[in-house]
């Protein structure tokens, strides 16, 4: 189990900087109207920190509880491309300036942790309810993509064009 935990430690870790690495929180960021409910930037970091904790968590109780090594795929696998889709919206947002585009793809990071819950809880309920709160910060996410996008649109046009 030990390896287990190191394993999911370190790929948390490793989805986490390399979503950070794809985050720049600069002038055009900051010149972003959003919603007044949007939480303080300070605070995202702590709120993926748990909740990739808590994935993490769930990576090991599932791998420990699957039956079989097909099984043990299955888990691999599928979060395996939820890491892809976790990375995906970071730059999309943040790198090439597309909240439009990113807001697409946060139905898709969505649908893939739904997709984890779905296809672990057979193994482990627990593991499936520790990424709970993963599915529900990814909606609310969405929804705070949805506003910004709401806010600020159009994307990908050129000012002197207009």
């Amino acid at each position: 189990m030990t390896l287990t935990i190191i394993v999911a430690l370190l790929c948390a870790v490793a989805i986490a900087g390399i979503g950070g690495a794809l985050t720049v929180i600069g002038p055009w960021y900051q010149a972003l109207r959003k919603p007044s409910w949007q939480p303080p930037d300070w605070a995202f970091g702590p709120a993926w920190a748990v909740i990739l904790g808590m994935a993490a968590w769930a990576g090991v109780l599932a791998w420990e509880a699957a039956p079989d090594d097909g099984a043990r795929m299955l888990v691999i696998v599928l979060f395996a491309v939820n890491g892809v889709f976790h990375i995906l919206w970071n730059p999309l947002f943040f790198r090439w300036r597309r909240p439009d585009w990113a807001l697409i793809e946060v139905v898709f990071l969505w649908l893939s942790v739904l997709a984890l819950i779905v296809g672990i809880a057979p193994f482990s309920t627990d593991a499936a309810w520790f990424l709970a709160p993963y599915l529900a910060w990814v909606a609310f996410a969405a929804y705070l993509n949805l506003a910004v996008v709401r806010l600020n649109r159009p994307f990908g046009v050129s000012h002197e064009a207009v």
